[in-house]
């Protein structure tokens, strides 16, 4: 009984350091996040910030600005999603081959990830303004030449796509990667015996088999695709502007940068946190029906 209680001690010994960071960190600024929300804070020393209820929140929702952010956030999100894990799952393929190099192409396809995103930003907007249009000239391709990834409202956001989607399957894919690592090669022999082809093989058999690494690697690209904010600072910093319902928007100003933007640049701090607690309030709701299909999804299979 008396080295039970030790045991105990012991652990919440070792465990009291991470814990009390867990409680001052984030569990107590979300809390005054939500007070703040209710407020007219500034964040102004000496000025005590008055209780608003619920106008930051009305405010928000009846924001062009803001349902504009959160729409294109969407868009790019479920685009970003499937890209992302599109390409990581052809690398996952192509580097679990008897092929020669295959570890020469696993270190390439992963490199990218380790570019910090504001020095990517800079590196493809160099590529999408000097490469791609020298590109077009040398071989005569006039669509390259008058690309406009950074310029056209309409394009941008697949520009930021294309960028984010080069950062980030070179991570996703290694999970991929050490998914198909542990499918069976018996099954696989015994459904070639049978006659099956690479599609059947890979329904069939493969994609149960991996559907929790589906389950993982849809919950990380859909939350980082959800706050990404660095790359396009870099990128398109919000840009270019577009119209939306008759209001001049940015058409890159996705909910982190837009909330960034409120709470910062404008110095509208409440603001910024009301529209912070929605972000957080719909990621999670977001992810955890995400989880909650994916291992349903999992079952079935």
């Amino acid at each position: 009984m008396k080295k039970q209680k030790k045991d105990s001690l012991v652990f919440w010994l070792f465990l009291a350091p991470a814990l009390i960071s867990f409680v001052v960190v984030v569990i107590v600024p979300f809390f005054m996040g939500i007070y703040y929300s209710m407020t007219d804070w500034t964040a102004v020393a000496g000025i005590t910030p008055n209780w608003v209820g619920l106008d930051n929140y009305k405010d928000m929702f009846s924001s062009l600005e803001f349902r504009y952010s959160f729409i294109r956030t969407f868009i790019f999100t479920l685009i970003s999603v499937i890209s992302i894990n599109v390409v990581a799952l052809t690398f996952a393929f192509l580097v679990t081959r008897e092929i020669r190099f295959k570890n020469f192409y696993r270190a390439g396809f992963f490199i990218p990830n380790l570019i910090g995103g504001l020095v990517l930003g800079y590196i493809w907007q160099f590529i999408f303004k000097s490469v791609i249009p020298a590109i077009g000239g040398l071989l005569g391709i006039n669509f390259l030449k008058e690309l406009l990834l950074l310029s056209d409202p309409n394009l941008t956001l697949f520009g930021l796509i294309l960028a984010f989607t080069w950062q980030y399957a070179g991570y996703i894919m290694m999970i991929y990667v050490a998914a198909l690592l542990n499918v069976p090669q018996e099954l696989l022999e015994a459904s070639e015996i049978d006659g099956a082809n690479f599609w059947q093989k890979l329904w069939n058999i493969t994609v149960p088999m991996i559907a929790q690494a589906f389950t993982i690697t849809s919950f990380l690209t859909l939350i980082n695709s959800f706050k990404q904010y660095d790359i396009i600072v870099a990128l398109t910093n919000g840009g270019p502007t577009d119209l939306y319902q008759g209001t001049v928007v940015n058409s890159t100003e996705l909910l982190a940068m837009h909330i960034y933007n409120i709470a910062f640049k404008y110095n509208r701090m409440a603001e910024g946190q009301a529209r912070a607690i929605i972000f957080f309030l719909v990621l999670s709701v977001v992810s955890i029906g995400q989880v909650y299909y994916n291992k349903k999804k999992e079952v079935e299979m």
